[in-house]
């Protein structure tokens, strides 16, 4: 049986049940202290990922496990609540606060999480990559509004719109022409962005800008692309993440919608061109370690992934 979420969630889970009877209002999981998940959840992590001691995953979905004990507990919520996709994660009042949303909010000193994420790329995370310049890149697309793309504008002009892959191109066109940027796909992927500005092409290495490469990675889609910042920062779309489960480098070996064996191959380039601490992802969890070991775990994940066979697409096997 997969372990999809610390056992010590299960036991908070079920101490929380056997303490109360709820009757439960339709379109709702439990709540707890108010808080709750409507019946829209899509099961796509962005929530779980902020705040993993508080959301979980229970039968397929996202489900309050316990209300925030303290004012940056609350926050984290805030944060799940406005990543969410479909806006399921809710309080009674059924508006979380506004003055809690913190995207675009920093990951470090280079990396803002746009958050805001859209049911038209599967829930995906993107982000904005801040450069020296005091000009920033869009890597996958939040959710369109006008208001959004002000926030994202404020943190400095955006000259490029970087897609990993065909699944993400959603909003990519409009958030482009808002900033007056460029937008970026790979010509395997070409058709979910056939206006895009700047095609990628082949499986070598295009430098973009100074200090960021995009790295052709087939397998997930026929177009994936990583994008590498800085010898630092590694935005993987789609093609490998950190997993809270194993506490170690995956891929999402159920969604292959090109070829496993590709991907393979491409992991395999991969391992031994790059460098990077940071491993950001369009699904899936972040994490940071030391360059060292973030390449030693990368070759080791190329080397299981050649052992891996095609298999039927099943989002429900995905190792969060």
């Amino acid at each position: 049986m997969k372990l999809l979420y610390p056992m010590r969630h299960l036991c908070e889970l079920e101490g929380l049940m056997a303490a109360q009877v709820q009757v439960v209002p339709l379109g709702r999981s439990p709540a707890v202290d108010d808080w709750y998940v409507d019946d829209r959840c899509i099961n796509c992590d962005a929530a779980r990922q902020l705040a993993p001691d508080l959301i979980g995953e229970v039968g397929g979905r996202s489900q309050i496990l316990r209300p925030p004990n303290d004012e940056t507990e609350t926050r984290r919520l805030h944060a799940a609540a406005f990543a969410c996709p479909t806006r399921s994660i809710r309080p009674a009042s059924g508006q979380p606060d506004q003055a809690l949303d913190p995207f675009p909010m920093a990951l470090d000193n280079g990396v803002l999480m746009c958050g805001h994420n859209s049911r038209h790329t599967a829930g995906a995370n993107s982000y904005l990559l801040l450069r020296p310049s005091g000009t920033a890149m869009m890597i996958d697309t939040p959710r369109w509004s006008r208001e959004l793309a002000e926030r994202y504008a404020a943190s400095g002009l955006v000259t490029d719109v970087l897609l990993t892959h065909r699944d993400h191109a959603a909003h990519g066109r409009r958030y482009a022409d808002y900033f007056g940027a460029q937008l970026w796909i790979h010509e395997g992927d070409l058709e979910a962005a056939p206006d895009a500005d700047q095609v990628i092409r082949g499986l070598e290495p295009l430098q973009i800008s100074e200090e960021v490469t995009a790295h052709p990675l087939p397998g997930h889609t026929r177009g994936s692309v990583l994008y590498l910042a800085d010898d630092r920062y590694c935005f993987s779309g789609d093609s490998f993440y950190w997993s809270r489960t194993t506490g170690d480098l995956e891929v999402a070996e159920s969604v292959m919608w090109y070829s496993i064996e590709q991907l393979a191959a491409s992991l395999a380039r991969a391992a031994v061109r790059m460098r990077f601490e940071w491993i950001l992802p369009g699904h899936g969890g972040r994490h940071r370690l030391a360059a060292d070991e973030m390449s030693r775990r990368l070759r080791a994940l190329a080397e299981r992934t050649r052992l891996l066979r095609p298999r039927p697409i099943d989002f429900t096997a995905v190792r969060w």
